[in-house]
């Protein structure tokens, strides 16, 4: 038993003092030290959700998907919970609880694991960082909580995440918005380009006027620049215009900042990398770009 808390502590240890942030090697880590004994089947009433929960809004479309899948081959990975005075309280794993409690299952494969309070924060931020699809102010909640639970500057976050400084920046940004408007880019009203331009004006009224907007004429991204900037509205930053010059590497850094992501431009190619789909999702998004 020390052995494998030793294991989980290095884990642990691992996940947040490496470089770039990564969840599916802790949750391995995790998986690989758990004999059979470790996995229990846990009364699905019995667990207590996240507290420290960054999503606030999950999809039913995929969670009906989930149970569907629940219901009829078993849940595949465990979750991860921890003891608690009364029952326990979920570590990782939501989506497969509130799944599997639609599917109509008693008991959920779990493993029981002892965690502070600090580590759940940290652990639950970090699986729905990389996991989930989170709105822009999901992702700008669990960014905070990044920064506040290890206590490092928006920089060091970006280095973490593979990301720009100014994604980091910008996306913390959006919680200075009036929480009308965080609540419809919450409620998936607003994309995370529009709330981007939003965040730039000064004027509150301005914000709400824009916002109602953009969901009244279904407003795209670049129709809400082009409105932004014609018209005489405070900004808290200028927007950037990209200038066509013969250094490339300007065009690059414009780009970088505004995807959030690495772009490189070599021999008449341009390449934007991204993480995996959620990321790719979020960058045509700002890109303005559907796929039907």
């Amino acid at each position: 038993m020390e052995q494998k808390k030793k294991a989980l502590g290095k884990g642990l240890e691992q996940l947040f003092s490496s470089e770039i942030l990564d969840f599916d090697t802790f949750e391995n880590t995790i998986m690989e030290s758990a004999t059979e004994s470790d996995i229990k089947q846990i009364p699905v009433s019995e667990i207590r959700p996240n507290p420290y929960q960054p999503r606030r809004t999950f999809n039913q479309e995929s969670l009906d998907e989930l149970a569907v899948s629940i219901k009829n081959y078993g849940v595949f990975q465990p979750i991860i919970v921890k003891k608690s005075i009364k029952g326990y309280d979920l570590v990782a794993g939501e989506r497969r609880l509130r799944a599997s409690k639609l599917a109509g299952l008693d008991t959920i494969p779990a493993i029981v694991k002892d965690f502070s309070d600090n580590q759940m924060r940290e652990i639950s931020l970090l699986e729905n960082l990389q996991r989930e699809n989170l709105t822009a102010i999901e992702l700008a909640w669990a960014y905070k909580g990044i920064i506040d639970s290890l206590h490092i500057r928006q920089e060091d976050l970006a280095t973490k995440l593979g990301k720009s400084r100014s994604h980091v920046t910008n996306t913390l940004g959006l919680l200075n918005l009036p929480q009308d408007v965080q609540n419809m880019i919450l409620e998936n009203k607003l994309s995370m380009g529009h709330a981007r331009v939003l965040s730039k004006m000064e004027n509150t009224s301005d914000i709400e006027k824009y916002a109602h907007k953009v969901i009244d004429d279904d407003m795209s991204v670049r129709d809400l620049e082009t409105i932004s900037s014609n018209l005489d509205v405070p900004k808290k930053v200028p927007m950037k215009r990209v200038e066509k010059t013969k250094e490339y590497s300007n065009i690059e850094n414009e780009l970088k900042d505004y995807l959030g992501t690495k772009v490189k431009i070599n021999n008449k190619k341009l390449e934007i990398y991204f993480e995996n789909v959620n990321d790719l999702n979020r960058i045509l998004e700002i890109m303005n770009i559907k796929i039907n």
